[in-house]
């Protein structure tokens, strides 16, 4: 009889909760398939094996787990609980699958199966590409400056600007001298305004890189763009350095290369050159440039006699060109500094038209800027204008009128004018150094000098001097400066400064070769040599590859180097490649290291043996000496060899550099010298503390060293 529950009898009850108990049981089951396994699912995974009596055992799963009808047949429920004979099947179960009829009064639009469609995804780059080039025709069409400098802005995307300025050229290259005129006006207005100076430098390398492509189209390619640079260069919104760093970047038979000789030989070194290419595509834009710049010269001047402010701004206004409001900035700045009672008044002037919302923080930054790329100029006429201009700029930023971010930008501007000249000083003082050097054979002097002139960051520019004096020199000068480079590599020089530095000597091969024929092949034995002398290891030599031109000259000397390293008895041969001298010793030195330190172990004088060493004349090879008295001093039980080390040390004969770089050569041998001597690492434990103590090695090696010793003791 049914209870209350519904019309389920208490077996169905009971089978319905045993099944929602199995699966809840069997879904956090480790066994990944598509779904959960169902109770009579897990059952089938067991054979129950039922004794003779007919009882099931205690231990396993129950034997309520299985139906068995009236006629003692077993019946296992079917998956997800649907029925067999004798049950009622699944929960929501259907006679057969469920079909949509869109003629169904009740159909829902809803109730249709999900489709995904595929879309393409738009490059923003493209987007910004296609948007550009309507700009670009839409101000051809207008000459209106304005409403190109606005939708640019509109535009977005400012980190595209420079494939702006590339179009713009590139289509007013390929029209006529109209077009070529608006687009050069157009590049002055939006400068600082809409783009900044670095994308402006950076459109223009864009082009000069495509120029080769841009001739394939445009006869005369090479000569239009060359006006343009040149024109960038007069209208201020391009450096003059501009073309000497560019030309850096550039291979020499590109025409790109070829665009930047023209600009500097034919263009700006005319006399009059920036009249002409002012006038060199005329049209009524010219015009009205010209016309305005000895307008806003004669308000100004007018406004000096006068002092009316008012009528100053309202001359200002009238003249319609708020993209030319720089101009007025300049303008009025080097009046102030040509008229000194005129100070005052330009100041006033300025700083009323920017309250007024008459000249924006823009133009005025950007007229700012212009007069700070032309003090060098500038200070021909006006020799304090450098002076007066850096006591402006406080003032005008202090009363607001003034965006203090320009100070920011043109001490970037300073600096990299700083950097060059400091590069510049850097050159001459090595070259006097490295001379020194060749004639004196003192390393210790040179390393003082260099330390003295304190900028490591030039390290690989001394390398590639030292290099390529020492390949226009006899041996005796290339071995002077591969032991050099091995003294340096211990002192003062990273193992990247020397990769760095050959790296520029390699970019460098083809033009050394007109001066030196066999520039090749010198530059292959100084690369190899680094590497027998542990100044190099031969995976920088990879390193060095993958930063050269497949095919250049600079990958055949490194190849060539790998060569002359593979060959038989390398070690010795690239030792002597230049005969004698030092090459000699450095072969020679090992033995008569191990020689002194014996006859000091068996009882020598310190004070003799310190001489030996003096005597070897290598002190940049001073740290084989640490090496190998620390490993004798492990071998004999022997610490008499720290009483030397200290004394070397007290007297100034090895360095802390030295010691350190000794110390690190026997961690790093650890692992083979504990097979002779057991107790290698504590000994080097002790020696190390010892030393750290006594302030003959650096602190910082201790915690290296340890972090190495436990893998020493493994082995």
């Amino acid at each position: 009889m049914a209870s209350g529950e519904g019309f389920l009898t208490d077996e169905q009850r009971e089978m319905l909760k045993i099944a929602s108990q199995n699966v809840e049981t069997a879904l956090p089951s480790p066994r990944l398939s598509s779904s959960p396994k169902s109770p009579t699912s897990l059952l089938s995974d067991h054979q129950l094996k039922v004794p003779a009596g007919g009882k099931a055992p205690t231990g396993g799963i129950a034997v309520r787990h299985v139906r068995r009808s009236h006629s003692g047949k077993s019946i296992r429920v079917k998956k997800d609980g649907a029925g067999g004979k004798g049950t009622w099947g699944k929960l929501l179960d259907t006679d057969g699958e469920s079909h949509i009829d869109r003629n169904d009064p009740n159909y829902d639009s809803g109730e249709e199966p999900y489709q995904l469609v595929g879309s393409t995804i738009s490059d923003p780059l493209d987007e910004y590409k296609k948007a550009v080039v309507s700009i670009i025709e839409e101000y051809f069409s207008t000459s209106d400056v304005e409403v190109a400098a606005s939708d640019l802005k509109d535009l977005g995307s400012s980190e595209y600007h420079p494939y702006f300025i590339k179009r713009l050229v590139s289509m007013a290259m390929d029209r006529h001298d109209k077009e070529k005129e608006m687009a050069s006006v157009l590049l002055s207005s939006l400068y600082a305004d809409v783009i900044s100076p670095p994308q402006i430098r950076d459109g223009f390398v864009m082009l000069l890189e495509s120029a080769d492509d841009l001739a394939v189209d445009i006869l005369d390619a090479v000569d239009i763009l060359a006006l343009f640079v040149s024109r960038a260069v007069v209208d201020e919104i391009l450096p003059p350095a501009f073309i000497a760093r560019a030309k850096k970047t550039l291979p020499e038979s590109s025409k790109g290369y070829q665009v930047l000789q023209t600009a500097e030989k034919s263009y700006l070194s005319a006399p009059h050159h920036a009249e002409l290419l002012e006038r060199r595509w005329g049209g009524s834009t010219h015009v009205t440039v010209e016309e305005m710049k000895k307008k806003i010269a004669d308000l100004l001047r007018e406004y000096v006699e006068s002092g009316d402010t008012f009528e100053a701004c309202r001359c200002i206004r009238e003249l319609g060109v708020s993209f030319f409001h720089h101009e007025v900035v300049k303008r009025a700045l080097v009046l102030a500094m040509e008229i000194r009672t005129a100070e005052p008044f330009m100041l006033k002037l300025l700083k009323e038209a920017a309250e007024e919302g008459l000249i924006s923080s823009s133009q005025m930054v950007k007229g700012f800027a212009r007069l700070a790329e032309s003090l060098d100029d500038l200070a021909l006429d006006i020799p304090s204008a450098k002076t007066l201009f850096q006591s402006i700029v406080p003032k005008a930023i202090s009363q607001g009128w003034l965006d203090a971010s320009f100070m920011k930008s043109s001490c970037t501007d300073g600096e990299a004018q700083n950097e060059d000249k400091k590069l510049d000083r850097y050159k001459k003082e090595i070259v006097t150094i490295i001379h020194e050097y060749f004639l004196s054979d003192d390393i210790p002097e040179l390393i003082r000098s260099l330390e003295d002139l304190g900028l490591p960051e030039y390290n690989p520019i001394f390398l590639k001097k030292l290099i390529t004096l020492a390949m226009d020199r006899k041996n005796r000068e290339k071995e002077m400066a591969s032991v050099l480079l091995s003294a340096l590599h211990i002192e003062i020089f990273s193992t990247e400064d020397i990769a760095n530095g050959f790296v520029m000597l390699l970019e460098s091969a083809e033009d050394t070769a007109l001066d030196i024929l066999d520039a090749s092949n010198e530059l292959a034995l100084f690369l190899a040599r680094a590497v027998i002398d542990d100044v190099l290891v031969p995976l920088n030599l990879e390193e060095i590859t993958s930063k050269l031109p497949p095919n250049c000259s600079g990958s055949k000397t490194v190849r060539m180097a790998r060569s002359l390293i593979t060959a038989r008895h390398a070690g010795e041969r690239l030792l002597r490649c230049w005969g004698g001298g030092t090459g000699w010793a450095v072969e020679d030195a090992k033995d008569k290291i191990m020689k002194l330190l014996e006859e000091y172990e068996s009882g020598g004088v310190v004070a003799e043996a310190c001489q030996c060493i003096r005597d070897l004349g290598m002190p940049f090879f001073n740290h084989e000496v640490v090496k190998k008295a620390l490993v004798m001093a492990m071998e004999k039980k022997n610490d008499r060899m720290l009483d030397l080390l200290q004394v070397c040390f007290n007297e100034g004969l090895i360095t802390i550099n030295q010691m350190t770089k000794g110390f690190t050569r026997v961690k790093d041998g650890l692992d083979d010298l504990a097979l002779d001597f057991p107790n290698a690492k504590d000994k080097f434990s002790f020696y190390t503390e010892y030393a750290q103590k006594k302030g003959w090695l650096l602190p910082s090696f201790g915690s290296s060293a340890t972090e190495a010793l436990p893998t020493a003791a493994a082995s």
